[in-house]
């Protein structure tokens, strides 16, 4: 088909063509004298992405779901209790992992819609008197359901609770496009991947570390080896990584970052916000309903669309695909069927979104959706109008 594929899954996103240029490069010896020099600064523009000047940043050549590896076997012993709130795919999926490492996993089953609860949480960790839970997952954006966690409000009630358990946080999908505090969030592991806000092929899980987990490291027993933190920060030390990296991957992650840098972190997670927004609106037009059951958990990077009562949510995926060239993301676990996704983070503007919107109107009409052609790509453009007038 000709024309240019319209990619609004919420991962892998599209890639800007200035980070395939960058990532054309011929391969190099990574013992080479001058490589320090090449690695260091990726490091550390890392951590500025984490908003982290305390934590330790880490780029392995894995994706989000070896992150999830690398932040509990680093710091954890099997038989440990971790606390989990499951209210998603990628929430369960982060479950499943941890017992099959395992690990002993509370979990705390929320509605599909929303997020973690921080009063759950807190009743779990006031409960837990002799302190035998040693972890807190929470996942900060569910791309399932197009929810986002306040991880602010779930480090406020470990707090409160005077908890030692470490936070550990999924942000693969919210890393690089949402507001994201390391160190402001009292977070411990976070977890990052490459596919999604850093606009590059799968291939590289980002994860960063408190000192506390750090430290946990050093008592911890589960079997690790290519993910084992030790031989990266000794590796890392003296400029350079353990086994054989991505090269090619690590120079567009470095054009990736420079891109953030040169927009700004703040106006990137703006940014989201304000196209998520025009998608809203454009639901709200159609007269569908988010999955997200409020708006405080709705997400700045997908939004999850619930298709009415008698249609099957992946017949409109199938045919925005194959008549319209536009994909889509599908419904997973308890909602398949049930909705579709739009992912909308990354590289893009407000014209790729109307475009898609269009291609979605059209699907939908197809298979018997009710609803006014272009009412929903009106209602995105006057939201983005009024919004970049103020």
């Amino acid at each position: 088909m000709p024309g240019r594929h319209f990619l609004f899954v919420p991962g892998p996103t599209n890639i800007p063509d200035r980070i395939i240029r960058a990532m054309s490069v011929a391969s190099e010896d990574h013992r080479n004298p001058t490589f320090p020099d090449f690695l260091r600064p990726i490091l550390e523009d890392v951590k500025k992405i984490f908003r982290t000047t305390q934590g330790q940043a880490f780029v392995l050549p894995t994706t989000g779901t070896g992150g999830w590896e690398i932040a509990l076997t680093n710091t954890l012993s099997p038989g440990d209790k971790v606390l989990a709130a499951r209210f998603g795919q990628f929430s369960h999926l982060w479950i499943d992992l941890a017992r099959r490492l395992g690990l002993e996993v509370e979990v705390l089953e929320e509605e599909w819609g929303t997020g973690a609860s921080p009063e759950n949480i807190l009743a779990k960790l006031e409960a837990d008197k002799k302190h035998e839970i040693k972890g807190v997952l929470v996942v900060h954006n569910e791309t399932a359901t197009g929810v986002t966690s306040d991880v602010a409000a779930v480090r406020k009630v470990i707090d409160a609770a005077k908890h030692p358990a470490l936070l550990f946080v999924d942000g693969v999908s919210s890393i690089g496009s949402l507001n994201f505090q390391f160190d402001a969030w009292g977070v411990d592991m976070a977890v990052a991947g490459s596919q999604k806000g850093f606009m590059l092929p799968a291939g590289l899980g980002l994860v960063c570390a408190s000192q506390k987990a750090l430290e946990a490291r050093k008592s911890a027993k589960c079997a690790r080896a290519f993910f084992d933190l030790d031989d990266h920060i000794k590796a890392n030390a003296t400029g350079y990584t353990p086994y054989t990296p991505s090269i090619p991957m690590l120079y567009g992650l470095r054009e990736a970052m420079a891109m953030m840098f040169e927009e700004g972190l703040d106006n990137v997670a703006k940014r989201h916000h304000h196209l998520a927004s025009g998608v809203r609106a454009a639901v709200a037009a159609w007269g569908l309903k988010l999955c997200a059951k409020e708006s405080k958990w709705d997400s700045d990077t997908v939004s999850a669309i619930m298709v009415p009562e008698g249609i099957n949510g992946a017949d409109v995926i199938r045919t925005a695909y194959t008549t319209y060239n536009l994909a889509l993301g599908a419904g997973l676990n308890q909602v398949a069927g049930k909705l579709f996704r739009i992912g909308h983070l990354g590289d893009l503007n407000e014209l790729m979104l109307l475009g898609a919107l269009g291609g979605v109107e059209m699907a939908m009409l197809d298979v018997g959706i009710k609803i006014e052609l272009g009412s929903g790509v009106a209602a995105a453009q006057a939201y983005y109008r009024t919004a970049n007038s103020k």
